[in-house]
């Protein structure tokens, strides 16, 4: 489904990436990897458009790294972005609704069902103001913004950022559940430990580069893994 190809960034004169190379497949959960600074929300960010990049994106087999995206979100990538970044003062309905600008009200209605479903503490809370929610519903609300839009692949930047070790537990609960329903995730995330245990397969980072790849159990096991990231 996608795939990136000697991908590069800067900021200014920095390197961010450098010569990426990796692919998702349809129905795959796929985990980065990686420490603070490594590129891990720079891949991401320019995957759906927001970066500035050379190299190949190709996404069900068209290069799209000249797309806008507005046009990437409405070929069916869809990004849940670090920190949250919830409407405050809007509701929760509201900021739901906001991801699924590029749907039919008839589609936004019948995706809100779904997305409350799958979160029944955001219905509780629908007209409540986000800002007021706390860390892990503002999380499930990203979360379900970026379900409106009935992604085709998922990019879900640091969904277990600043979370209690409960609440953490539970967001990935909900990754588990996104993988069952067989959406196809790209998954970043500082806790590799959790992000690996639920990946199909994943790529490790290291200032802008890839370094290791492989299935989740083969890099939880891997002895350069654990030492780097899992603390063993």
């Amino acid at each position: 489904m996608l795939r990136v190809s000697a991908l590069c960034s800067h900021y200014g004169r920095i390197q961010a990436l450098e010569g990426i190379d990796l692919a998702v497949q349809e129905g795959e959960l796929v985990a980065l990897v990686g420490a603070n600074g490594s590129g891990k929300s720079t891949l991401l960010r320019a995957i759906s458009g927001l970066q500035p990049c050379s190299g190949e994106i190709s996404f069900e087999g068209r290069n799209i790294a000249a797309d806008s995206p507005e046009r990437r979100v409405r070929s069916g990538i869809v990004q849940v972005p670090e920190g949250r970044q919830v409407f405050g003062p809007l509701s929760v309905e509201d900021n739901l609704r906001l991801g699924a600008y590029t749907r039919t009200h008839a589609e936004s209605d019948a995706e809100l069902e779904r997305v409350y479903a799958m979160f029944p503490a955001l219905k509780e809370r629908r007209r409540q103001a986000a800002g007021l929610l706390s860390g892990g519903q503002q999380q499930m609300l990203a979360m379900g913004r970026g379900l409106m839009a009935k992604p085709r692949l998922l990019l879900l930047d640091e969904p277990s950022m600043g979370l209690a070790p409960r609440l953490v537990a539970d967001i990935f609960d909900k990754v588990r559940a996104l993988k069952q329903a067989r959406t196809t995730i790209f998954l970043v995330d500082q806790n590799a430990r959790a992000a690996l245990s639920v990946a199909d397969r994943g790529y490790v980072l290291e200032t802008g580069r890839v370094v290791l790849g492989g299935t989740g159990a083969a890099l939880l096991a891997d002895p350069a893994v654990r030492s780097a990231y899992l603390g063993l």
